[in-house]
């Protein structure tokens, strides 16, 4: 026996307001488990002049059925629309199941109308009406409270649950939720209940502090709830325009590099090979290059070691995709000196996050050495004032002690590696 799911995709077709239907996916279960999706472009949506193709390489336009044998039958493009990790916890508590009862597909029907760039989902072929309902800053303290409660396996009420959906796939396990602030969409990152340290202002100080190393950042700021904070942060695949939201398409760097987030794949997990990829992606190809390796540098000076695919990304405007601002950048306070591994590939020695591998492949992101030492002790520079930095930023005294390992680790001036 076999069972098939389907979804229908929209669009919200780029500079204008208009979500039309665009694609069908059905992914069918095989006996043995597999999964397999088969996609296809409407010829309706074919018709239009402005219709635009949700990932150039692996899903052009055209009225071909595309099989997907890999990815659980979700093609990337797709996939990143969906539910982030958290996302998925409040779909699991709020049908009251686990996530063995529950396809990808059914992530994609009970997630957000309002989800991570232009695409959203539905069981029918014509899209339901939007609803324009947004969490406001004076609901924090509630939403929190619910966030907590989830995490704790308590119930929540249904209108909280709805409200704690996330509108990005884009941020992870911590709890979040879309705020609307001043014709302005935000995603509200709380407190976990086994955080270590105040995680949204060592976040905040973070993105800070990348800003002021040269790097495009998402723009962030802090409300405080009684004793805790949470981060917001300015959506970027969205701008507010004639009482509504324009949404720009969104796509993370598993999609770009073709491969899935399980560590299985992780030969693929690589900034040279996501270097190369901007070549064909970006329509800024030169200043994308230059900015990833910034990242990388600044990831390794902090020990950003979260930077995973699915943590960098592409937004499509109406220019055509380039990369987006930087997210997620947390300091992780490991103890070792002598060797620091970022999450991707960093060069010829592998994801050793030293000088001499940053180095070894600069050429990649469009840089000479002499070019790449300059960024590296321009970031450098000013990452050594970073306590000041912090203190400015409301980081406490105890939080800066204990995130102080993170920061430029004797071996990220390795200039050769070490003997083997």
């Amino acid at each position: 026996m076999t069972s098939e799911r389907r979804a229908y995709v929209y669009v919200q077709l780029p500079g204008t307001l208009d979500t039309v239907p665009a694609a069908l996916l059905k992914v069918e279960e095989l006996p043995d488990g597999t999964r397999v999706g088969r996609f296809r472009y409407g010829d309706r949506y074919l018709a239009r002049k402005n219709a635009i193709a949700f990932d150039p390489f692996q899903l052009p336009l055209g009225d071909t059925l595309q099989e997907i044998t890999r990815l659980k039958g979700v093609p990337g493009a797709v996939r990143d629309a969906g539910p982030d990790a958290w996302g998925r916890r409040v779909i699991e508590h709020k049908l009251q199941t686990s996530p063995d009862n529950l396809q990808e597909i059914d992530y994609l029907l009970q997630g957000p109308q309002d989800g991570a760039g232009y695409l959203t989902f539905g069981p029918t072929q014509e899209p339901a009406a939007p609803r324009r309902r947004f969490n406001r800053t004076h609901q924090l303290e509630e939403l929190v409270a619910a966030a907590e409660a989830i995490e704790m396996g308590k119930p929540v009420p249904e209108h909280m649950l709805v409200q704690l959906e996330p509108g990005t796939s884009m941020g992870g396990a911590r709890p979040k939720a879309t705020i609307e602030d001043g014709n302005r969409l935000w995603i509200g990152k709380f407190p976990e209940k086994a955080d270590r340290c105040n995680f949204q202002r060592v976040e905040y100080a973070t993105l800070e502090l990348a800003r002021r190393c040269g790097l495009t950042v998402c723009h962030a700021r802090l409300e405080t709830l009684a004793a805790r904070d949470v981060l917001m942060l300015e959506r970027f695949d969205r701008a507010f325009a004639g009482g509504s939201y324009l949404r720009f398409g969104l796509v993370s760097g598993l999609t770009v590099l073709g491969c899935d987030d399980s560590y299985l794949e992780r030969d693929r997990w690589s900034y040279p090979l996501l270097a190369d990829q901007l070549r064909r992606w970006s329509e800024k190809p030169d200043v994308d290059r230059i900015e990833l390796f910034r990242r990388i540098v600044f990831n390794a000076a902090v020990t950003n070691n979260d930077d995973h695919p699915r943590n960098h990304a592409l937004l499509r405007t109406a220019h055509g995709w380039h990369l987006s601002p930087a997210y997620d950048l947390v300091p992780a306070p490991l103890v070792s000196l002598e060797r620091r591994d970022l999450a991707m590939s960093v060069g010829t020695f592998g994801r050793a996050a030293s000088s001499y591998n940053l180095l070894s492949q600069c050429d990649r992101f469009g840089l000479s050495a002499e070019s790449a030492r300059k960024e590296i002790e321009g970031i450098v520079t000013i990452v050594r004032d970073w306590r000041a930095h912090f203190q400015a930023c409301g980081v406490s005294a105890k939080d800066i002690d204990y995130i102080a390992p993170a920061f430029l680790p004797d071996c990220f001036f390795f200039d050769k590696p070490p003997d083997r």
